[in-house]
């Protein structure tokens, strides 16, 4: 049997796949499995045994005719689409393949969840409801990127040269898009300095984050801006005590580095957007986390104190 599963972007709900990809696997054995996605996440795939990635770019009617010839050519016997959008499902529509998963309960998906889904839930959860609609039995909510030895070796030896050792830092965030400056917590540096009492510190981030960091690291810790891509960000967290992260991309790639990852929110719905399996880590700016989308009212992710965040430390006993 030849399985198709498709998976896009962006790089969180990438990430919140990445388990499920693995379950669909363990089902299909001894069957050849291939994974569609973009080229900008074709790398975080390429170290899964046994999966055989194909990037195309999503732009473009050329791209778009592409993919379906390439789709066709290969006659799959089953589809998953853990995408499910309207260009995925223009895909499975014209993709020849008689087996089709999706993520909703219409054409052109054939085995799909028996609700719509509108957000309420998280993106995993969602991912799980279209796996078991074909069968398989549910994922663990705990994301799997494996790190090859030559990533794993380029961070040893850069943690040698800051003479940083396996428990005895901590990663920070402090950043987000700047379109989403609301998503901010203000009060990294104070924080900063009453951990490197215990622990040195790493300053996280990309382009976005580039004066933030450069600010915060003249106060305390080692500013890595840009020194790291996804997997060796999934090594670096390995060897790190913890992280302590805005609601954004480095939360999540951290996660699947299975170390405790605290997530700061205010304007974003944590039961919904926390790092997979980082639920009981969440930090938010609401004293009680809304059951559901129509309870939740966005926040001030200011109103999260130094002393909120020490104590969700104390309590996991890492400080």
């Amino acid at each position: 049997m030849k399985v198709l599963i498709i998976k896009l972007g962006a790089l969180g709900d990438v990430i919140n796949s990445t388990s499920i990809i693995k379950q669909i696997m363990k089902h299909h054995t001894n069957d050849t499995v291939c994974l569609l996605t973009t080229p900008q996440f074709s790398e975080l795939f390429s170290h899964f045994n046994n999966l055989r990635v194909f990037a195309f770019e999503r732009k473009g009617t050329i791209n778009k005719i592409k993919t379906i010839r390439w789709i066709r050519e290969n006659k799959f016997d089953r589809l998953y689409d853990l995408q499910s959008n309207d260009r995925t499902g223009f895909f499975s529509a014209l993709s020849g393949i008689p087996y089709r998963a999706g993520n909703h309960p219409r054409y052109p998906y054939n085995k799909h969840p028996s609700t719509s889904y509108k957000g309420e839930c998280h993106s995993f959860e969602r991912l799980n409801q279209i796996i078991e609609s074909a069968g398989i039995p549910p994922a663990q909510a705990l994301p799997y990127l494996p790190v090859p030895g030559k990533v794993t070796n380029n961070i040893a030896s850069w943690l040698e040269k800051h003479g940083l050792e396996k428990d005895k830092f901590v990663l920070l965030h402090a950043g987000s898009s700047p379109k989403h400056l609301n998503k901010r917590w203000p009060h990294f540096e104070e924080l900063a300095l009453h951990l490197a009492k215990l622990f040195n510190v790493v300053w996280l981030g990309g382009k976005d984050d580039i004066a933030l960091n450069k600010r915060l690291s003249e106060s305390v810790g080692i500013n890595s801006t840009n020194a790291f891509n996804i997997l060796d960000l999934v090594a670096l967290g390995k060897s790190a005590r913890f992280a302590i992260t805005n609601d954004s991309a480095p939360m999540h790639i951290l996660s699947c580095s299975e170390i405790p990852v605290f997530g700061l929110f205010g304007p974003t719905y944590p039961r919904r957007t926390h790092a997979l399996g980082q639920l009981e880590n969440v930090i938010s700016a609401n004293k009680v986390m809304a059951r559901n989308d129509n309870d939740f009212k966005p926040a001030n992710i200011a109103d999260i104190s130094i002393d909120m965040v020490l104590d969700k430390l104390k309590s996991h006993q890492l400080i």
